[in-house]
C-alpha cells in the first residue's frame, strides 16, 4: 500500500531537511502540527531546538514525543498537516531507553496508515559512510535503514536533501 499523503525527507546533517520538510507541510492551510522528538538534554541541542522553534512562525503548533511517535500522530486533528522532526532522534530514544524498536516501529507504520492529511517525516541518513567501531553505533545504523526502508514503502513521495536541494527518490512532487 502506497500512501499519498506521505513525504518522506532523508539527508545528511544540515542538508536543509527540515526547512524543506517545513515547506512542504506549509503548502497546506495551517494550523500545522510539527511532532518534535528530540529531547532537550543539553546545552548543545537547547540551542538547536529553540533554533528551530524560532524558525516557525505562529501557524505552528508543536507536539513533543520522543517516545509514543504512534500516538502523537493519531492524536493529531484529523486532515491536519502534520511534520515530523525526525524520525533518527526518535529511534535512538528508543533505543537509549532500551524500548524494542520493532513493535515501535509496527506502531509507527500503522499510525501512518489511519493518517489522514498531509504527513511529513525527516530523518536524518546515516548509511552513506564508514561502519561505525562499536556495535550500538553499528545496531543504530542498521535499524535506520530498516525504518526508512519500511517507510519509503509506503510513502508516495520520498525526498532526498543535497546541500539543501531537493531530489526526488520516488513521486512527482
Amino acid at each position: 500500500m502506497t500512501l499519498d499523503n506521505l513525504t518522506l525527507v532523508l539527508g545528511g546533517v544540515r542538508s536543509g531537511k527540515s526547512r524543506h520538510g517545513e515547506a512542504l507541510v506549509e503548502a497546506a492551510p495551517p494550523p500545522w502540527y510539527y511532532i518534535a522528538t528530540a529531547e532537550a538534554l543539553d546545552d548543545e541541542m537547547r540551542r538547536r531546538i529553540d533554533n528551530h522553534r524560532k524558525r516557525r512562525g505562529d501557524g505552528w503548533r508543536t507536539v513533543e514525543a520522543p517516545l509514543d511517535l504512534a500516538a502523537a500522530l493519531d492524536a493529531a486533528p484529523d486532515g491536519a498537516p502534520v511534520l515530523v522532526d525526525c524520525l533518527t532522534l526518535w529511534l535512538n530514544n528508543l533505543m537509549i531507553e532500551d524500548r524494542p524498536v520493532g513493535p515501535a516501529e509496527d506502531g509507527l507504520i500503522e499510525a501512518l496508515e489511519r493518517r489522514n492529511g498531509r504527513t511529513v517525516l525527516v530523518s536524518n541518513e546515516v548509511g552513506l559512510g564508514i561502519v561505525p567501531e562499536n556495535r550500538l553505533a553499528r545496531d543504530f545504523r542498521d535499524a535506520a535503514g530498516s525504518l526508512h526502508r519500511r517507510v519509503a514503502a509506503v510513502a508516495q513521495h520520498v525526498h532526498f536533501m543535497v546541500a539543501g536541494i531537493p531530489t526526488i527518490v520516488k513521486g512527482t512532487e
